[in-house]
């Protein structure tokens, strides 16, 4: 029954939540106002199939990420959100685990910067959220899936990146990583997710171990970075990381000076989207 209840649920604030709402491209013939399910799949990170499955009641014990996911793609209130755990029959995540949700102040925030790459993460640096230009910055992260949405797994795991970076740049970030989810489970001790992650970095990744071993501490600094777009060519953007006291959220902001070619070229690349660019 609770299952049923969650997808009716679920359902029922698709409907509710426009497509310019969520910063997706709206117009065209739509039976409905609300977000297809090809939308809530692109903003969650959920495959279509299994979105399908717990509208219809076919699927059963929807994990914590996947509860967690839909409440930020469908962009419901704190109370929403805690109804929707509770339907599905999960704990919501307490104070001792990495926080995962968006609170509407962080996603008006997403909501005025239109024009600007930007993206969420967690203190672990698993994406929560990005934005369209962000996305066509970056590549369509509405693909990954598990563990690629992690920034340290992609980066000791050697999974494509648009970013350029040189020997020394790339030893700067790894330490950096490294040094960030050190502090991740220094402040929250008790989350097993964030266990499973190191401990499956230590085992895929000799250099991750090794870093980790060192005890290595420090902090995640912003930086001027070059992107080399597939299409727009190499584009050259300063990039800077706010965290959000209280919850750790890493929101990652890529800006290029006014009048500056960079800024001419981040411009088309964001206009032109997803459109004809492939990740």
């Amino acid at each position: 029954m609770a299952t049923t209840e969650f997808g009716q649920a679920v359902r029922r604030w698709r409907d509710r939540v426009s497509p310019e709402a969520a910063g997706l491209p709206g117009g065209g013939r739509r039976r409905a106002p609300g977000l297809r399910r090809e939308e809530l799949s692109q903003l969650s990170g959920i495959s279509v199939d299994y979105i399908t499955r717990l509208e219809q009641g076919r699927a059963t014990r929807p994990s914590e990420q996947v509860v967690e996911a839909l409440a930020r793609a469908l962009r419901l209130s704190g109370q929403e959100r805690a109804h929707l755990f509770r339907l599905a029959g999960v704990q919501p995540p307490g104070p001792e685990c990495v926080p995962t949700h968006l609170t509407p102040s962080v996603q008006r925030v997403l909501d005025r910067l239109t024009g600007t790459p930007v993206a969420v993460y967690d203190a672990t640096w698993t994406l929560l959220t990005a934005n369209p230009p962000y996305d066509a910055l970056m590549g369509d992260t509405s693909r990954w899936r598990g563990r690629e949405r992690n920034g340290v797994w992609r980066t000791f795991l050697g999974l494509s990146d648009r970013v350029r970076q040189d020997a020394r740049s790339r030893r700067a970030l790894e330490r950096a990583l490294v040094a960030d989810l050190r502090a991740a489970t220094a402040r929250y001790p008790a989350d097993q997710r964030l266990r499973r992650l190191i401990a499956d970095l230590r085992t895929h990744s000799e250099r991750f171990a090794e870093l980790w071993d060192t005890g290595i501490t420090g902090r995640h600094e912003s930086a001027r970075k070059t992107i080399d777009h597939p299409q727009a060519g190499a584009v050259t953007l300063d990039c800077d990381i706010l965290t959000l006291e209280g919850s750790d959220l890493h929101i990652m902001v890529y800006t290029a000076e006014p009048g500056s070619e960079d800024a001419e070229r981040l411009a088309l690349i964001t206009a032109l989207g997803l459109q004809t660019f492939v990740a």
